[in-house]
């Protein structure tokens, strides 16, 4: 057997965090990444394990694979090195461990974006500078939630009308599906904060193929039309939003702008 991760710490939160509501829907495919994890010697290297447990992923440039982050040539973008090389660096801490379990249950959507990004030939990739496009792109990649609801929800989100979304409307909330698809908001959500927020993308199916299709009206996209959510606010992701009162804080639960 291969070495063990050494970063013992990183182990036990993301094992303390398969137990969140908000990794219910990755639960099954985590708990594989974790037993890789214990078995590996790097994040990478636990990632290319789960990943050939499952279906081959194909990219542009061929089956995907993750790499540590010095194999990421020095003066080229990692946008266009994923693309060219098919291959995701990736660094022994939780933001890349949680950036590979969202490429291994979403792969098309990921791959998706990266093709994005290299249609956006005008920026210069390699800089922080990103048209808007690009910069919806890494919103979304890094902090966004994706909600399928019913309608009433949906416009109470809209409107910031935290009583109506999370208090009269309650009940709904069964009937709606929250994915939380950034690995920078799963980052954050190791480690739960009440004023956590993500950039919702309202959708109206939340399979894979759909999301993808959605992201073909880029003009759209580019507008950034996310709508910031606290997500500890949703029912039954945290204990203590049982009570009317947690919506109180004006802090966290902020009215509408003018």
């Amino acid at each position: 057997m291969e070495a063990a991760l050494t970063d013992g710490a990183l182990l036990a939160s993301f094992e303390q965090s398969l137990g969140q509501p908000w990794l219910a829907p990755y639960r099954r495919q985590a708990q594989v990444l974790l037993q890789a994890l214990g078995q590996s010697a790097s994040v990478a290297e636990a990632l290319n394990r789960t990943l050939a447990q499952r279906p081959p992923i194909a990219l542009p440039g061929g089956l995907l694979r993750f790499v540590p982050q010095a194999a990421l040539p020095a003066g080229e973008a990692y946008e266009c090195f994923v693309q060219r090389a098919a291959s995701v660096p990736t660094r022994d801490n939780a933001h890349d461990l949680l950036n590979g379990l969202i490429w291994l249950l979403w792969p098309q959507l990921k791959a998706r974006l990266n093709a994005l990004h290299m249609s956006q030939r005008g920026d210069d990739l390699r800089g922080s500078t990103r048209g808007p496009l690009r910069d919806a792109l890494t919103v979304l990649d890094e902090n966004a939630a994706l909600l399928s609801a019913p309608q009433p929800l949906c416009e109470a989100l809209r409107a910031r009308d935290w009583q109506r979304l999370f208090v009269s409307l309650r009940p709904l909330w069964q009937q709606a599906r929250l994915l939380p698809f950034g690995h920078a908001l799963l980052e954050k959500l190791m480690q739960p904060r009440k004023p956590i927020c993500a950039h919702v993308l309202i959708l109206p199916a939340l399979d894979e193929a759909a999301v993808c299709a959605a992201l073909d009206d880029v003009d759209w996209l580019a507008r950034k039309p996310f709508v910031p959510l606290p997500v500890l606010g949703v029912p039954g992701w945290w204990p203590a939003n049982e009570s009317a009162e947690f919506y109180a804080d004006l802090q966290v639960f902020r009215p509408p702008r003018n």
